[in-house]
């Protein structure tokens, strides 16, 4: 078996707990980083260490964002009242592609999972609970993947919803239509699919 400097080792190890690196992958980067230029190296290591530092969490959305709120949040443009609710940021890409969509955002960053521990708590779903408390929010598009956790997700978060509807200003909550395949991952869909998806949106 090869044994690599300590170094090397220890950056193998760092590069495979990146998603879809295997071993093989983490070698072939470490190498490329070894024979990079002290320049380069330096460039990337600066750049993880400004994307910890600089990006956070939009307060009104949960988005990934370097300003708060975020740019969705806070454009004059966009209609603040309707709420596209996804499960993860790199899941906004796929809506925005269709470019027609032009309401704002709410990340729970993860699905209800028993078998892994997430219940409704671990989920960041206060905020959006709170807009629409507030009679902030007039529909919520809920976009989860249509997967088991997706689904049980949206379940969970449309009674939340419905319960909280203020009187005299009745919540229209929505679910994204099966233009997305059953049991699939809306971050892979194209443009036209997820179009179709929120066009054909329903009641929920």
């Amino acid at each position: 078996m090869s044994r690599y400097a300590e170094p090397m080792a220890r950056l193998i190890e760092e590069l495979k707990k990146l998603p879809g690196v295997g071993t093989k992958s983490a070698q072939r980067f470490a190498f490329h980083l070894l024979r990079s230029s002290n320049e380069d190296a330096a460039a990337l290591a600066d750049a993880v260490r400004a994307l910890k530092a600089s990006l956070r969490l939009c307060s009104i959305c949960n988005n990934i964002t370097d300003v708060d709120p975020c740019i969705y949040c806070s454009s004059p443009t966009r209609n603040q009242r309707l709420v596209c609710v996804v499960e993860e940021p790199t899941s906004i890409a796929s809506v925005e592609r269709t470019r027609g969509y032009n309401g704002v955002y709410h990340v729970l960053h993860g699905t209800l999972s028993p078998l892994h521990g997430v219940g409704p708590d671990q989920l960041r779903s206060a905020n959006l609970l709170a807009r629409v408390e507030r009679g902030d929010v007039d529909e919520v598009i809920l976009a989860t993947s249509p997967t088991l956790e997706g689904e049980a997700t949206a379940s969970w978060l449309a009674a939340a919803l419905h319960h909280i509807s203020r009187p005299g200003h009745t919540i229209k909550v929505t679910r994204i239509a099966t233009g997305v395949p059953a049991g699939s991952d809306i971050e892979y869909a194209d443009e036209v699919t997820m179009a179709r998806a929120i066009e054909g949106r329903r009641d929920f």
